[in-house]
């Protein structure tokens, strides 16, 4: 009956499993994500084939993203971070450096973190972002002005005040 709704999973799955990995930092979540939305989506899929269904499904995605209360079904954080080994070669240090940036992503509001993926990985504009939020444009330019200078904060190495030692 879905044989479309089947071609379009195969032919776009994995787009959509990267695009969900970079709003959850999470790959497996990612796919979580990705199943729970087509699920609902297969319902509807004879309306949805007849849109856009990339454009209805990213928007889908995103949403759900942001408002999921489904957690990791472990509350499970690490507390400290482990001691780093020397770093060699560049991939070790390409490798590191995108940890990092998971971890920075990580600290963002999952609004913040999806316009910013919108912005940057899909390349839309805030006009297309807002209508993804259903908000404004202004509000976007906000989010994304707040994600980047939280990014900028945590990046910026803190400075030593006048007469303090190490």
């Amino acid at each position: 009956m879905h044989s479309g709704f089947e071609q379009y999973v195969r032919a776009r799955g994995e787009a959509l499993c990267r695009f969900a990995h970079l709003l959850c930092g999470d790959r497996h979540l990612g796919e979580d994500l990705v199943q729970e939305v087509l699920v609902k989506a297969h319902r509807r899929w004879a309306s949805i084939e007849a849109e856009q269904p990339d454009s209805y499904l990213r928007t889908a995605l995103v949403r759900s993203h942001i408002s999921w209360l489904r957690r990791r079904s472990s509350g499970e954080r690490p507390s400290a971070e482990p001691a780093r080994a020397a770093v060699l070669g560049d991939f070790a240090d390409q490798h590191a450096a995108r940890e990092d940036m998971w971890g920075l992503l990580a600290g963002l509001t999952r609004t913040q973190r999806a316009v910013l993926v919108l912005r940057y990985y899909e390349d839309l504009d805030d006009r297309q972002i807002a209508e993804i939020l259903r908000s404004s444009p202004s509000t976007v330019r906000v989010h994304a002005a707040r994600g980047l200078a939280r990014l900028r904060a945590d990046l910026t190495p803190p400075t030593l005040k006048p007469g303090a030692s190490l």
